[in-house]
């Protein structure tokens, strides 16, 4: 017996290239039935500004502060990274302090970008006071940076060999009391937004990444962690002081829906900011005296090699691939993101789900144009 189908039509939209929730000047092409998408596909490029061309004409101290555009959220990870990948090849040995003073700077800016991204979060949704909330937040630690390095979005604090500026007691004592303040304001937003109703129904449950696709798609940092893949730089590739420093790694448990869904993307997040403090308050306490940097020539020319350096960053893992040719310049660097990796994921995520809810998977996910481009 023959069964009729009823005729469907697919139609295609542009969401972006300024959509208020694409976080950046990206673009998607979404092809749906009527409410329903059957894929969403991003389309990327309208940020890049060549950055991997301009480190091949820069200096190596030069080109840190073009590192501070990679991720103007996370600037200090940037900056971090490249360090790494250029100190392994000069063989430099940062100072202890300097080291303390880097995870100090570090894990300020995770809460920094963490506080855009919960709060970028529940703002997409619908709920715009968490996110007025969180700003208020980061505006005190955007008024320690100033104090720390002069700047409060792009950095340019490390250099290779250490840091740029030492900190003085009274700096310390400022961001002790930011930690006082700042920890039970987590219970507090957790208070106006994490448990409302209508904020947990739209999250939980929605666009799931189960542990598999996490690793295949090359998900890193929350995301992966969201999918209940325990992994951590800090801790399981370890860099820097990270050893000497106790914490946690948060993992996806399906606190409100599934294991990897939009809601245990959200939650690591809230989390993985309480432990920053907590390292912030070890490293405050165990911050020894000494140099802030190494003595590095001015015209650092390096023999024919490679060298990878990378760090956790607020988005995972945040990658320098260096190649030198015996000249004062690069010959070849290449950075791996995490924003990239987790924007490959959406088309699959988006199959079957309703166009609101892409703007859920765009927020949770944390992918920012800049570090796509690049």
């Amino acid at each position: 017996m023959a069964v009729a189908i009823p005729h469907r039509e697919e139609l295609m939209l542009n969401m972006g290239p300024h959509h208020p929730s694409t976080h950046g000047v990206l673009r998607f092409i979404l092809h749906t039935d009527g409410e329903v998408m059957r894929k969403a596909v991003p389309d990327v490029g309208y940020l890049h500004r060549g950055i991997e061309k301009i480190a091949e004409r820069q200096p190596f101290a030069g080109f840190v502060p073009f590192t501070d555009r990679v991720n103007y959220l996370e600037a200090i990870f940037a900056n971090q990274a490249y360090a790494l990948a250029v100190e392994r090849l000069a063989g430099i040995q940062v100072p202890p302090r300097a080291e303390y003073l880097r995870v100090i700077a570090a894990e300020l800016n995770r809460i920094a970008s963490h506080q855009i991204s919960i709060g970028s979060v529940s703002m997409d949704i619908g709920a715009y006071t968490p996110f007025l909330y969180l700003l208020r937040e980061r505006e005190k630690i955007n008024d320690l940076f100033e104090a720390l390095c002069g700047q409060r979005l792009t950095f340019n604090y490390l250099r290779l060999g250490g840091v740029a500026f030492d900190v003085k007691d009274e700096w310390l004592r400022r961001l002790e009391a930011f930690l006082d303040h700042f920890e039970p304001a987590i219970d507090e937003f957790n208070s106006l937004i994490s448990a409302n109703e209508i904020f947990v129904k739209r999250l939980a449950h929605v666009a799931p990444i189960s542990a598999a696709d996490a690793v295949g798609y090359g998900l890193v940092g929350p995301n992966l962690r969201a999918s209940g893949v325990d992994w951590d730089l800090r801790r399981d590739q370890p860099y820097g002081i990270y050893p000497e420093l106790e914490f946690d790694v948060p993992v996806g448990r399906g606190i409100r829906g599934e294991v990897g869904d939009c809601y245990d993307r959200f939650w690591l997040r809230v989390e993985e900011m309480r432990q920053s403090c907590r390292l912030l308050r070890q490293a405050v306490a165990k911050l020894p005296a000494g140099d802030v940097c190494a003595k590095v020539l001015r015209k650092l020319k390096l023999p024919a090699g490679e060298a990878y350096g990378c760090v956790e960053g607020a988005r995972g893992e945040l990658g320098f691939y260096v190649v030198t040719d015996g000249t004062d310049k690069p010959y070849r660097v290449k950075i791996r993101s995490g924003s990239f990796a987790a924007l490959s994921i959406i088309e699959h995520l988006s199959r079957g789900l309703m166009i609101a809810d892409l703007v859920a998977v765009i927020a949770t996910l944390d992918v920012l144009a800049p570090e796509m481009d690049r």
